[in-house]
């Protein structure tokens, strides 16, 4: 069987995003701790199996472009006190983030 090709990429290394804000009744592979907070695209990191509908049986086809997102951790728990410069990255599916247009909260 052929597999379907995945999408072009959509983001580059930089590119300021938010992740979205959602809580689907499926497996989902999103940590509930980055879910509307804003970061920046330090990786495109290939397209893959999408583990979300692999979960209920399905192909995972298309396969679904991933990044790696940095978090400052602060943007993450406002009580941090440890360096201002630590972060977090976390791999992410490209339908979990968008642009961030910097509209505020």
């Amino acid at each position: 069987m052929r597999e379907a090709a995945a999408a072009m990429p959509a983001f580059s290394a930089g590119d300021r995003v938010r992740v979205r804000d959602e809580t689907p009744r499926h497996h989902h592979r999103t940590p509930q701790y980055v879910k509307a907070r804003r970061g920046r695209v330090v990786e495109f990191i290939g397209a893959y199996l999408n583990s979300e509908t692999r979960a209920h049986g399905g192909d995972g086809l298309p396969r679904v472009p991933m990044y790696r997102v940095e978090f400052d951790m602060t943007e993450l728990w406002s009580e941090y006190t440890a360096s201002a410069t630590d972060k977090v990255w976390i791999d992410l599916y490209e339908h979990w983030i968008e642009h961030d247009r910097g509209t505020g909260d």
